[in-house]
């Protein structure tokens, strides 16, 4: 998932009451939801990234390994800064710090593991990915939800007031930028955030109390949790019925997926692997028919022995590493060679698409150049 929705699972988490268990606990919780994303501080070159991308921090030994360093980072603060300054405070407790740093980056792989991205969730010991299929990467309504359930917490000063305006205008943009959303869903997003407005100016959080701030807070993180499950049990049952129905098609499925769409969990980007090419469409649990199959397959030519060869160079290694259905293009050159395009299917239809390395061959198919 994005960073926003990662952050605010922190801090809903905490919310929740989890912030009481010990000092720093908040602290703790933020930076287990955000730490495993510091593999993209790593510098690689854009294939290489995306060969070591939610890999060794996205698996279950970082669930050990990243809260043991992030615990003793904030221990040495807690004995170094924070009781420094206040000498009477009570101190963190390593134990329950380790725990919630846990609990965030276990929340962080299992929200990465909810989109068709995928994560790695067996490193260092399997680099198979696994993929959810559930929720797209960047999903409004949990940020609502999340969100909502932090301002009705935190936001007790005016300069907190002035932040939370900033942001809700930010993350309101891919709401009425994007021609994805549709006009409901836009007045929904608005009623939605003028209700929280109103809640806030009824009953600012001093008013309405730890305790039932923090019940609030639990009953909303219920209702996200049970939004998630149902995408993920509606996935699994699309999934199951496109395979059904290409079966009943004559089509000898591999491998479907039932992708999330930005903004509306009843719809779905459909991908059907056959041996040698794909069948693309569209699912909706509303549609009559719900599957809309393309006819026309799309050729992987990944057997092709044009794209073979090009697939031995390490730029082509690295993303067919990362791709979940690859497929090339292959044109031919000026010189009488050929050039081989990588791409997955997942991301054709993007604008800003996430592609694969140009490899140029000669007519002996020996590599002259990769982009």
């Amino acid at each position: 998932m994005d960073p926003v929705a990662h952050a605010l699972s922190g801090s809903a988490m905490a919310a929740a009451g989890l912030r009481r268990v010990t000092p720093l606990a908040t602290a703790a919780l933020l930076i287990g939801v955000m730490v495993p994303d510091i593999d993209g501080l790593i510098l690689f070159d854009e294939y290489a990234a995306l060969a070591h991308r939610r890999g060794l921090t996205h698996g279950i030994a970082a669930v050990v390994v990243l809260p043991l360093l992030v615990t003793s980072l904030l221990l040495l603060w807690d004995r170094w800064v924070r009781r420094r300054r206040n000498p009477d405070a009570r101190p963190a407790q390593a134990g329950q710090l380790f725990l919630l740093t846990a609990l965030g980056v276990s929340l962080h792989l299992f929200f990465d593991w909810l989109n068709n991205y995928g994560v790695r969730l067996l490193m260092p010991f399997d680099d198979r990915w696994f993929y959810g299929d559930a929720l797209f990467i960047i999903d409004p309504w949990l940020w609502l939800m999340l969100g909502g359930i932090t301002f009705l917490t935190w936001s007790t000063r005016p300069v907190a007031l002035v932040a939370w305006a900033i942001l809700a205008i930010v993350l309101s943009l891919p709401m009425f930028l994007s021609d994805l959303v549709a006009p409901f869903a836009r007045v929904l997003w608005l009623l939605a955030l003028g209700a929280l407005v109103v809640i806030r100016l009824r009953w600012p959080p001093e008013q309405m109390g730890s305790q039932r701030v923090t019940r609030i807070t639990r009953i909303v993180l219920l209702v996200a949790a049970a939004y998630v499950g149902a995408n993920i049990a509606g996935a699994t049952a699309a999934r199951e019925q496109v395979r059904a129905i290409a079966l009943e098609q004559g089509i000898e499925v591999i491998d479907v997926m039932v992708g999330p769409v930005a903004v509306n969990p009843l719809r779905g980007s459909v991908i059907v692997q056959t041996d040698d090419a794909y069948f693309m469409g569209q699912w909706n649990w509303l549609g009559s028919p719900p599957l809309e199959l393309e006819q026309t397959a799309l050729p992987s030519l990944m057997q092709d022995p044009r794209a073979q060869r090009a697939a031995t160079t390490a730029e082509a290694q690295n993303f067919l590493s990362w791709s979940r259905y690859p497929y090339a293009l292959v044109e031919v050159g000026d010189n009488g060679g050929y050039i081989v395009h990588f791409y997955d299917v997942r991301f054709a239809d993007f604008d800003d698409a996430i592609s694969g390395p140009s490899v140029e061959l000669n007519q002996e198919l020996e590599v002259i150049s990769v982009e």
